[in-house]
C-alpha cells in the first residue's frame, strides 16, 4: 500500500476511538479539541500511522473504508447504509463485468459500492435527475478513488428515458417512485436479470409490488429489511448495544423470466406436423 498522498482521504482516530474524515491537503492543518496536526506529517507516511498532536494526544490515519467514507462524507441526500448496501449487492447479484443501472446517484455512496463491485470489466450507469446532487455526487466519488473510474458513467437524466438505452443486467433504484421504471425494465432486461427497489415506507412498497406483479414476468420477488445490533464486549463482560441500526428502508428484489415459452422440438420447424 503506497504511502498517504495530496488528495487523499484520510480517517484519523483519536484516543477515545471517535473518527474525523479530512482530505489531505499539503500545508493545511487539521484542528480539534485535544490539538493541531499538520496535513503534512500525515503525506507521506504509511497507512495506519500514529501521530501525536501539539497537545501531545495520539492520533492514528488510517484509509478509510468505503463504509466509513459513505457514512463520515459529507453529503446532500441521504446515503444507504452499508448495511443496506451490502445487501444489495448479495441480492442483486451484482458482480464483476457487469452492467448496472442505478438511480438516483444521491451523494455516491451506493454507486461507489456497484462501481467497486463490477470491476473495470463492468460498466454503471448511475441516473440522477438533480444536478445538485450529481456535481456532489462526482465529487465525493472522486474524492474516494482518486478520479472517477473509468467504468462509472454520471448522466443527469430520468432513468427511465434510459432503460432501453443502457440494456442493463441488473437495475438498483434508490427513488420515490421506482414503479414508473417498472415497464421499461420488464421489456429491457434480459431474462434473469434482476430488478431491486430501495424504499423507505410501507405504502411505496406496496405500490411497487403491485407494479411487479402488473408486469407478468418477474419471480423471486421478495421483500425485506435488514436490522444491524451491536455487542459490547470488554473482557467477561458481553452484551448487546443499547442502540442498534434498526429499519433503515425496504430492499425488493425480483427476476425477470422470458415469457414466451420455447418451442418443443419438432414443433414450427416445418417438420411433418407443421
Amino acid at each position: 500500500m503506497r504511502p498517504f498522498a495530496p488528495g487523499d482521504a484520510c480517517l484519523l482516530y483519536d484516543e477515545r476511538g471517535r473518527t474525523y474524515l479530512i482530505e489531505l491537503i499539503a500545508g493545511k492543518d487539521f484542528h480539534y479539541h485535544r490539538g493541531v496536526l499538520p496535513h503534512d506529517r500525515i503525506i507521506g507516511a504509511p497507512d495506519g500511522s500514529s501521530f501525536l498532536s501539539s497537545k501531545g494526544s495520539r492520533l492514528v490515519a488510517l484509509r478509510p473504508r468505503l463504509a466509513d467514507y459513505v457514512l463520515k462524507m459529507q453529503r446532500g441526500a441521504t446515503v444507504l447504509y452499508p448495511k443496506d448496501a451490502g445487501a444489495i449487492l448479495e441480492w442483486a447479484d451484482v458482480a464483476e463485468g457487469m452492467t448496472v443501472l442505478e438511480a438516483g446517484t444521491g451523494s455516491g455512496g451506493l454507486t461507489m459500492v456497484l462501481t467497486r463491485a463490477v470491476g473495470v470489466s463492468g460498466r454503471v450507469v448511475s441516473v440522477e435527475r438533480r444536478e445538485d446532487h450529481a456535481a456532489l455526487a462526482r465529487k465525493r466519488i472522486a474524492g474516494f478513488f482518486g478520479e472517477i473510474p473509468p467504468q462509472l458513467e454520471l448522466r443527469v437524466a430520468d432513468v427511465v428515458d434510459v432503460i432501453g438505452d443502457v440494456r442493463a443486467d441488473r437495475i438498483v433504484l434508490d427513488v420515490p417512485e421506482p414503479w414508473h421504471s417498472v415497464p421499461e425494465a420488464a421489456v429491457h432486461l434480459p431474462g434473469g436479470g434482476i430488478l431491486c427497489a430501495y424504499l423507505p415506507t410501507v405504502p411505496q412498497v406496496q405500490t411497487l409490488r403491485s407494479a411487479i406483479d402488473d408486469a407478468g414476468c418477474f419471480l423471486d420477488v421478495e421483500t425485506f429489511e435488514i436490522l444491524m445490533r451491536g455487542w459490547a464486549v470488554s473482557g467477561r463482560s458481553v452484551r448487546p448495544e443499547h442502540r442498534m441500526v434498526g429499519h433503515t428502508g425496504f430492499i425488493t428484489v425480483a427476476r425477470k423470466f422470458l415469457t414466451e415459452p420455447i418451442p418443443a422440438a419438432g414443433e414450427g420447424d416445418g417438420g411433418p406436423d407443421a
